[in-house]
C-alpha cells in the first residue's frame, strides 16, 4: 500500500465519504473520527469523538501518514447569533484540540490538513485571487476563515506539515451544491442568480481527493493553499453550462429581490449564492497538479453521466 494510515476527523459528511472510498484503495487503514459509531467498512473504521475533548481515539493518530480535519457546522444557514457562534466554535474547537493531541504525539501525521474556505477572499469580478497574492476580503464568513486558520497555524511541529486547504464549491454526485443546481434546472428555474456576473469558483470531487494525495505526497508545499478548479465560470455560464448537459433549453433568472425572500423561508444567507469568487489554484498548478476535471463543461458532463 502507497499510505500506512490516513485519519479524517470529522470525516462522516459527504466530503469525508469521498476522501475515505479515495484512499481505502491505497491505504492499509482509513479511521473516520466521528460522533456516532458506524460499522467498519473493509479498511475504514470509525472511531467516536466529540471534537471537544481528548479520549482514546488519540493513540490512533500515531504514525499516520495524513490528518485532515472536515469539521464544521454547515454555513448554508441564517447567520443568527447562535448560529454565529455555532459555525465559529465547530471549526475552531476541534482545529484547537487536534494541534493539542498532535504535540502530544512521539510520531504525529506527516501532514495536517484543515479544509477551509475559498470565501476567504473579497468579492472579485476584476481578477483572479490566488493563493500567493490573493486580497482577504471581510464580513462574516471571512472573520470566520481567517480565524479557523490564525488557530490551526498558532502552533507548529517539526514532525508534522501543515497546510489550510481553501475549498471551492465542490460538485459531486451525491450531495453538495450540485443535485440542488439540477433541481432547479430540472423546475424550469435554472436561469441566473441576481445578475449572473458573479464568479464560482468549484472543484470535481475527485479532483479534491487527487489534490490532497497529490499534496501528501509533494512535502515541499505548506501553508494556506487554494483547491478549486482552474477555470472559474461566471453564475449565468454555470446555469448556461448545467442547462445544456442536461438538455434544457431555458430557465427563469431569480432576481436578487427574490433570492432575498427565499433565502428567508428556507433559512439561507443570499451571500453564498451572490458573493462572487473568483479564485486560482496557482501553488497547485505551479507544483505540476493537473486537473482531471479542468472546465466545468468536463464536470458536469461526468457527474450528470453518472446519475443514472
Amino acid at each position: 500500500m502507497k499510505y500506512r494510515k490516513i485519519i479524517l476527523a470529522g470525516g462522516n459528511g459527504y466530503l469525508g465519504g469521498i476522501l475515505a472510498k479515495h484512499f481505502s484503495s491505497i491505504a492499509d487503514e482509513v479511521i473516520m473520527l466521528a460522533r456516532k459509531a458506524k460499522t467498519d467498512e473493509g479498511n475504514i473504521k470509525t472511531l467516536v469523538w466529540d471534537g471537544k475533548t481528548e479520549g482514546h481515539w488519540i493513540e490512533n493518530l500515531e504514525g499516520a501518514d495524513l490528518l485532515v480535519n472536515l469539521c464544521g457546522k454547515n454555513v448554508n444557514c441564517r447567520y443568527t447569533a447562535k448560529n454565529r457562534e455555532e459555525i465559529i466554535s465547530s471549526r475552531v474547537l476541534p482545529t484547537k484540540l487536534l494541534n493539542k493531541v498532535l504535540e502530544k504525539l512521539a510520531t504525529p501525521p506527516k501532514l495536517f490538513i484543515n479544509i477551509t474556505s475559498a470565501t476567504i477572499y473579497r468579492h472579485a469580478e476584476d481578477s483572479p485571487q490566488d493563493d500567493l497574492t490573493g486580497t482577504i476580503g471581510y464580513g462574516f464568513s471571512i472573520d470566520v476563515c481567517k480565524t479557523w486558520e490564525q488557530v490551526f497555524f498558532e502552533t507548529s511541529n517539526p514532525k508534522t506539515r501543515k497546510i489550510a486547504l481553501r475549498m471551492g464549491i465542490v460538485m459531486g454526485r451525491t450531495d453538495g451544491a450540485f443535485p440542488r443546481l439540477l433541481n432547479l434546472v430540472k423546475l424550469g428555474m435554472g436561469g441566473k442568480q441576481g445578475d449572473g456576473v458573479q464568479y464560482v469558483s468549484w472543484v470535481h470531487e475527485q479532483d479534491v481527493a487527487q489534490s490532497i494525495e497529490w499534496l501528501t505526497d509533494h512535502s515541499e508545499i505548506s501553508g494556506a493553499v487554494n483547491c478549486t478548479a482552474p477555470n472559474a465560470v461566471k453564475n449565468v455560464e454555470m446555469m448556461r453550462i448545467l442547462r445544456k448537459a442536461y438538455g434544457v433549453p431555458f430557465g427563469l433568472p431569480a432576481p436578487a429581490w427574490l433570492l432575498e425572500i427565499g433565502a428567508k423561508i428556507i433559512g439561507t444567507e443570499t451571500e453564498l449564492i451572490l458573493k462572487s469568487r473568483w479564485v486560482k489554484p496557482t501553488i497547485l498548478l505551479n507544483s505540476g497538479f493537473k486537473f482531471q476535471y479542468a472546465t466545468m463543461e468536463e464536470a458536469f458532463h461526468d457527474i450528470l453521466s453518472l446519475r443514472v
